[in-house]
């Protein structure tokens, strides 16, 4: 499955457009990743547990969406964008969408 972000692919034509694709999870911090942040802004730096947390949250949304698209009959998802939005206290989904087609390569 081809996954970009722009509305073609290099040396790719466009033959059929399956329709819009998206994958989401919803994830919640943890008391040990709150602790390690609380300490972190204390001292600055990188907050590598919330790092690894949306890292597999974007990962999984875009294996979720990327099974859509293959049951749709798509080899490849164009204009992908990403979005997040907080569900409650200590929860964000991610959320991550484009559109499903079929490509070949151009002749």
């Amino acid at each position: 499955m081809i996954v970009v972000n722009t509305e073609t692919i290099p040396n790719m034509r466009i033959v059929e457009s399956r329709g819009i694709v998206q994958g989401n999870t919803v994830r919640a911090k943890h008391i040990g990743r709150d602790i390690a942040a609380g300490l972190k802004n204390l001292v600055g730096g990188e907050l590598s547990g919330y790092t690894e947390l949306l890292t597999e949250a974007r990962r999984q949304a875009v294996l979720r969406m990327m099974g859509q698209a293959t049951e749709l009959g798509a080899n490849a998802i164009v204009n992908v964008r990403f979005s997040t939005s907080a569900v409650t206290s200590g929860a964000a989904e991610l959320y991550a969408y484009g559109t499903a087609v079929v490509v070949e390569p151009v002749a």
